[in-house]
């Protein structure tokens, strides 16, 4: 039974409440974020939300909801799914084009077009990613070092910084923080230094396998020059949060993270508030480019909700123009409408946003859209060929070769 009375897109309270239920991330300071804006919703339409933390690991997080999904329960009624997601889970998620009243062409194009799926609007988009480089402004400026271009000349001035950081008594100081444990997260890392080198995606549009080119290999062997000289060993095991840790406690030069943490690193209590910058990813030499990784999360109604259109305006509010300011600005998510970051007071609160805006709009989108339902096995094979590369279990030239066969087996009657 309908419980309210939908006016101007928001629900209004009506003399018996209910209770939706969403999942939430737990990375950095999203939850109490997320947990903000569906209580100021609750508070407007006088319903009641609870929300469930996830892991904090997207590979473990697709499984949850892989299970639940499957078991057709109704116990959550809004994900939070990850930008590479739709395409697997569409079947289990309402249209929300019924209830958008025409808000999608608000958002970013790309985005809307991701997230549709068959003709049906499966997701909302809630916030963009695209992976970037913080660095230490302090020091780079103490040892007259440059905001590096290419990688070359990353490991080139993290080892100065390092060397001398270390001389100067701070002997826990590393070079270079990012993400690289085996899961999803080094998907990202590893797909930056390949199109940063101009070797392509892994899978072409066309669902060609193209993994296996010189170019991966030159991107490989620099990252695995990484380990152990500017990156800690134990940077193999780290996800996003082990290397904000390490960044934010001020014993790292540079880092590879998503936007979130930029709001983290100025917090009050942030030991590096105020010294750190942000920049595009360096390119792969001098022939090379930009790239960051696209990421970002979505908002989808399962259709095994027992409140779906009140669960469907939980997301239109959620990833509404001011709910997104407000969390650009508190936590510095990307917003996925194009006005925002034309916004004076998002701009000042975050201003990389729009001095990085085409890195944002133009990020380097995983696989999963040609891949379909497989796109679960081509990232796990992806991200364990690339780790045993890392650890030092296997060359980079035999390692992509025995990728590019795997993919193509797994490709040969069609993604």
């Amino acid at each position: 039974m309908l419980l309210g009375t939908l006016v101007s897109g928001f629900w209004m309270a009506s003399a018996q409440a209910a209770t939706v239920t969403i999942s939430c991330g737990a990375v950095g300071a999203e939850r109490q974020i997320c947990e903000q804006g569906a209580s100021q919703w609750a508070e407007e339409t006088g319903n009641e939300v609870k929300v469930v933390s996830t892991p904090n690991s997207s590979t473990e997080r697709l499984s949850l909801y892989q299970q639940l999904l499957a078991a057709q329960s109704a116990d959550v009624d809004v994900f939070q799914i990850d930008v590479i997601w739709p395409g697997m889970l569409a079947d289990n998620f309402i249209d929300l084009s019924q209830y958008s009243d025409g808000a999608e062409n608000d958002h970013f194009t790309a985005l809307i077009r991701n997230n549709t799926v068959d003709d049906r609007l499966v997701a909302m988009p809630w916030f963009t990613d695209a992976g970037v480089l913080y660095y230490r402004k302090d020091l780079l400026d103490k040892y007259g070092q440059p905001v590096p271009e290419t990688w070359e000349q990353l490991k080139e001035v993290a080892e100065v910084v390092q060397k001398r950081e270390r001389a100067d008594g701070n002997d826990k100081m590393w070079g270079y923080v990012w993400q690289g444990r085996a899961y999803e997260g080094l998907t990202c890392d590893a797909l930056e230094w390949l199109a940063s080198y101009n070797a392509g995606t892994i899978v072409d549009r066309d669902g060609k396998v193209t993994v296996n080119n010189p170019q991966s290999v030159e991107a490989l062997n620099m990252a695995r020059s990484w380990i152990d000289t500017i990156s800690p060993l134990s940077v193999l095991n780290y996800t996003e949060e082990e290397a904000r840790g390490v960044f934010q406690s001020g014993n790292a030069v540079f880092m590879r993270n998503w936007p979130y943490a930029w709001a983290l690193a100025q917090s009050e209590d942030s030991p590096v508030k105020g010294k750190v910058g942000v920049a595009a990813l360096p390119k792969g030499g001098n022939d090379g480019r930009h790239a960051g990784t696209l990421g970002g999360w979505q908002l989808a109604v399962s259709k095994y909700s027992e409140n779906q259109e009140l669960a469907a305006d939980l997301v239109m509010y959620l990833t509404s123009y001011e709910e997104q300011k407000r969390r650009a600005i508190e936590g510095s998510y990307n917003p996925t409408r194009p006005a925002l970051y034309e916004d004076g007071e998002v701009l000042e609160a975050v201003p990389f946003f729009g001095q990085l805006y085409e890195t944002f709009k133009n990020g380097v989108p995983r696989p999963s859209s040609v891949t379909g339902e497989k796109y679960g096995r081509v990232t796990n094979a992806f991200y364990n060929t690339v780790h045993g590369v890392l650890s030092g279990d296997s060359e980079p030239e035999q390692a992509l070769q025995g990728l590019e066969q795997q993919l193509n087996r797994l490709g040969r009657r069609g993604w």
